[in-house]
């Protein structure tokens, strides 16, 4: 894991979160990592590539990726 220090936050700001830490049952910084995961959530998952196969429907069958291996070859 990494870590983040946040430095010339106003202190208006460092109140607000502190009160709403505390309204949530949470740390300072608790509030904080989720404030910042909720904030950049769509922005991480669209990056994934695993998110991106699991949103692809799920159409068609494996037929429609059979290799046909018996066609005609063109005279020229």
């Amino acid at each position: 894991m990494g870590q983040l220090i946040v430095r010339n936050v106003g202190q208006e700001i460092v109140g607000a979160l502190k009160r709403r830490a505390a309204r949530h049952g949470h740390s300072a910084e608790a509030e904080h990592r989720e404030i910042l995961g909720a904030a950049l959530r769509e922005e991480v998952e669209r990056a994934s590539f695993k998110a991106a196969l699991a949103s692809m429907p799920d159409v068609g069958s494996d037929e429609d990726f059979e290799f046909k291996r018996d066609l005609p070859r063109l005279s020229l």
